[in-house]
């Protein structure tokens, strides 16, 4: 299937490991001129990439400036802790916020301003089943999920009134570095040993967790023309978790 990517210019935010390495190495090979952002770039990535903190005051401007005009932006910097309303403090739950919430609406805003003056742009954001699967136990990252998923859907859903397409994809449980360390704090937690982590995986759809190539192939189909009516929506993958 031609997804008519081939050109196309595309900014990955935390992009250098996980699921949005993964989105940026499916567009590159689908022909996509490729930046991404993150903290830590390592060196050896085959397309340009720029060291950001979006947490930081001005970050996302100097980001919006470095890439230029782009077709699509894939939000996905971000890492919210575990934790309960009274294990996450205030002072924690504003970084974390300040990266995922506010970085994605901050970057969202000068991207889509270009957009709009063009008539023509994708938004993908990178968002989490947790924000519709809500647990207390994430209590920061499942109320910064469920206000991305209203601001994608809000703004997705006047966005075609000027050329523009918003979409979000919540995946549940997947296979990256991020994850590895999220389990391995419920294995200490529950068995006393992070070691164990593994043997949580087996409450999940099929065993497993997803693979970070699965959340990105559906990044690029919705980026792509082949997705061109859709717009307000969010894709969920989580293996079917949150329909339990």
């Amino acid at each position: 299937m031609d997804l008519n990517l081939e050109g196309k210019h595309v900014l990955v935010t935390g992009g250098s490991r996980g699921i949005g390495r993964a989105c940026a190495e499916a567009f590159a090979a689908e022909g996509a001129v490729v930046r991404i952002a993150s903290r830590n770039p390592p060196p050896d990535l085959p397309y340009a990439a720029k060291a950001v903190d979006l947490a930081a005051p001005g970050s996302a401007e100097a980001l919006a400036e470095w890439a230029g005009e782009l077709d699509i932006l894939v939000n996905n910097a971000g890492a919210i802790p575990g934790g309960t309303l009274l294990g996450v403090d205030e002072a924690t739950w504003r970084r974390a916020w300040d990266l995922k919430v506010f970085g994605y609406v901050n970057l969202t805003r000068l991207v889509y301003a270009r957009m709009k003056a063009r008539r023509s742009g994708v938004i993908v954001n990178i968002i989490g089943a947790a924000g519709e699967k809500l647990d207390a136990a994430y209590i920061a990252g499942s109320t910064a999920n469920a206000g991305l998923m209203a601001f994608t859907r809000a703004l997705g859903g006047a966005s075609h009134a000027d050329g523009i397409r918003v979409v979000g994809i919540n995946p549940g449980p997947v296979a990256t570095e991020r994850m590895t360390t999220l389990y391995r704090q419920r294995a200490q937690a529950l068995h006393g040993d992070p070691e164990r982590f593994a043997e949580l995986f087996r409450d999940l759809s099929f065993g497993r967790p997803g693979a970070p190539e699965e959340i990105a192939a559906a990044a690029l189909f919705l980026a792509s023309d082949r997705s061109a009516y859709t717009s307000g929506c969010i894709l969920t993958i989580d293996g079917g978790l949150s329909a339990r």
